[in-house]
């Protein structure tokens, strides 16, 4: 990547004088706090958002990965299951859930006396997929500010810069909240949640490195990187007596393996 293009980033974000980052510790948030830290310093606050969505896990990598950068970091909490609309899960869900996300962040840096919000939307996510999510950050105006988008950082470009920085996010595995687990029309519980949290952390601590489980009513769909398959099928049998011990009652593995967005993919077809 052009070392003009990651002076053009920094140039902006130096613009706005202060800033809260949102945080949530993952590859694009990460750069984008580490290069505002380096031109802000105090005046640059990251800012992780704690709800029933984030996983344990992500949260304690969030707070390990601001002290390795060096930036100010709070945890706020936000319950999305109080946002109208959200629970029903219909396919719009990410926009009434960043939304509110959203105006929490602005609430927060308007009573903490900071110029702006940025967030970590990279170009290669706003096209091709069901974003309903980014058309919050739009609506938000001047109050938040994506960098990534206005100077169409790709994800791929983002990746390099973290690797430039040194920056332990820089091969972390993309992450995504825990409702995207859950069909649209299937209500998102709390009892659903904690049950795709405890099993995506015995899948992660059998060593497998990019997955998801789905939900669809009480069978968990695994979807598993390619490359790991042959290994989660000959551990098949204690992935599934531990996800039945969790409450679900089948337990599949996906033969197309892991890929984002699966649950957009009813949708895409009837398009087509």
């Amino acid at each position: 990547m052009a070392v003009e293009k990651i002076e053009m980033i920094k140039e902006a974000i130096k613009a706005r004088g202060n800033a809260v980052i949102a945080f949530s510790g993952g590859v694009d948030s990460t750069t984008l706090a580490a290069l505002a830290f380096e031109v802000l310093g105090e005046k640059a606050l990251a800012v992780t958002i704690d709800s029933p969505f984030f996983p344990r896990q992500q949260l304690d990598t969030a707070v390990q990965t601001a002290c390795e950068i060096g930036i100010q970091h709070k945890v706020l909490q936000f319950s999305p299951m109080d946002v109208p609309y959200f629970s029903a899960n219909t396919v719009n869900r990410c926009y009434f859930c960043k939304k509110a996300l959203l105006e929490t962040l602005i609430g927060f840096a308007e009573k903490m006396g900071y110029n702006v919000v940025l967030e970590g939307t990279n170009s290669s996510e706003i096209h091709g997929e069901n974003r309903p999510g980014y058309r919050a950050v739009q609506e938000a105006g001047e109050k938040v500010f994506s960098p990534f988008v206005e100077l169409n950082v790709t994800k791929e470009e983002i990746r390099k810069i973290a690797s430039d920085l040194s920056l332990s996010a820089a091969n972390r595995p993309s992450a995504a909240c825990l409702a995207t687990r859950i069909p649209y029309g299937q209500p998102i519980t709390a009892e659903a949640l904690q049950k795709l949290e405890k099993a995506e952390e015995y899948l992660f601590s059998l060593g497998f490195t990019q997955f998801r489980v789905r939900i669809h009513e009480n069978l968990a769909r695994i979807e598993i990187i390619q490359t790991e398959l042959e290994n989660a099928f000959r551990k098949r049998e204690e992935i599934s007596r531990y996800l039945k011990s969790l409450g679900f009652d089948y337990v599949t593995l996906d033969l197309e393996g892991f890929r984002s967005g699966s649950m957009d993919e009813p949708y895409i077809r009837k398009k087509v």
